[in-house]
């Protein structure tokens, strides 16, 4: 099933794997009456229905080739096959991969624990923050480490990185310069996820794919 969440300002966005992406906007024309307008740029595709609901979906990996009616050709793109890395990192984890078809292929998955509570209050609270801080730090040189060692060699083989987790983390990682020609490729959209597993690198993998559609009611 598709995942849907509620976006900032209204609506909410829909997340449509590439094969399923035809009978997306089916449905979406049965359900308003029909379709208006449809327009088309490098990175985003906007079908205005009857009943005036907007769909705007973003172009993943851009630009937008090819001719023909713009939701075909969105498809078409969406479905090519990419070699695609993965660096996904929250508090304590991280999981990093390639995925080629929505599938990983290489891959390495870690955690550590950080405390999530603070203690008594006076001295001990002091000397538990900074142990607490001490533990974020290395998680995050480690998930350093690992994208440095996982990814960065095989940067040149890959098409585009998606990132998943906490955005102050891969701020953190941002920083490191090791890590600059894999956030030079890194997509806007940033995966939510839990936290940093085997099982959510593939679920992510396969997300990596997805359309989003932003969906705007009249």
């Amino acid at each position: 099933m598709s995942r849907v969440r509620d976006a900032a300002g209204g609506g909410r966005v829909v997340e449509v794997a590439p094969e399923r992406l035809g009978g997306w906007f089916d449905r979406f024309a049965t359900r308003n009456g029909g379709i208006r307008e449809t327009a088309a740029t490098d990175t985003e595709v906007v079908v205005t229905a009857a009943n005036g609901t907007t769909a705007t979906a973003v172009v993943p990996f851009p630009p937008l080739t090819g001719s023909g009616p713009p939701t075909v050709r969105l498809a078409v793109h969406a479905k090519r096959s990419r070699r695609i890395g993965l660096l996904l990192v929250r508090l304590g984890a991280h999981s990093v991969g390639v995925a080629e078809g929505g599938k990983v292929v290489v891959s390495r998955t870690d955690r550590h624990h950080v405390h999530g509570r603070a203690a008594a209050g006076g001295w001990s609270q002091q000397r538990f923050a900074r142990r607490r801080e001490g533990q974020a730090r290395q998680a995050l040189r480690d998930a350093a480490d690992d994208a440095y060692e996982v990814l960065v060699p095989r940067v040149r083989e890959l098409d585009a990185v998606v990132l998943g987790g906490d955005r102050r983390a891969l701020d953190e990682l941002r920083a490191d310069r090791r890590l600059a020609p894999l956030f030079e490729l890194a997509s806007q959209r940033v995966l939510d996820i839990v936290e940093p597993r085997r099982a959510v690198l593939d679920e992510a993998a396969e997300r990596a794919r997805d359309v989003e559609i932003l969906v705007r009611d009249a």
